[in-house]
């Protein structure tokens, strides 16, 4: 069977739909979001409302630029999976920062400065599985549905 564009299209942007509602069932539940976090909803918001216009104009631009806003959230996720991990470092505005060497003042002030929520620290795992791992996978799956979708919109 061959999805339509716009059956395609509604999967892609119901997908990240969901995503975000999911965030937000986690943010309810008391998992409170990291900067990293809030980072990759914008990309989804986006893609709801790239699908939402083109499910009323047809041509491919518009699941190429949902393809994009997929792409990107998947990429933030990635780069949130390998912080959490420890694989690499992430902005000093999001992990914890190191104190050797600081002044007393130059603590403080790095304690002040802290953000609530870090983006090195897992806030919730299952089988290993941690939220950005989550967002990453699933957001893969959403480009290769927009990429259909862009494909059956030319001509």
């Amino acid at each position: 069977m061959r999805l339509q564009r716009n059956t395609l299209v509604l999967l892609a942007a119901g997908g990240s739909a969901a995503l975000l509602a999911g965030a937000f069932i986690f943010q309810a539940l008391g998992y409170a979001p990291c900067q990293l976090c809030l980072w990759q909803r914008y990309p989804h918001a986006a893609a709801v409302a790239i699908g939402a216009v083109a499910l009323w104009r047809p041509g491919a631009l518009l699941p190429w630029l949902g393809a994009g806003a997929a792409l990107t959230t998947a990429g933030l996720g990635i780069y949130h999976s390998g912080i959490e991990r420890k694989w690499w470092e992430g902005f000093t505005s999001c992990t914890s920062g190191g104190v050797a060497g600081l002044s007393p003042d130059e603590l403080m002030q790095q304690i002040l400065e802290a953000p609530l929520v870090r983006c090195d620290e897992i806030a919730w795992q299952m089988l290993g599985i941690t939220m950005p791992n989550l967002n990453a996978a699933f957001s893969l799956g959403l480009v290769v549905l927009w990429v259909m979708a862009a494909r059956r919109g030319r001509g």
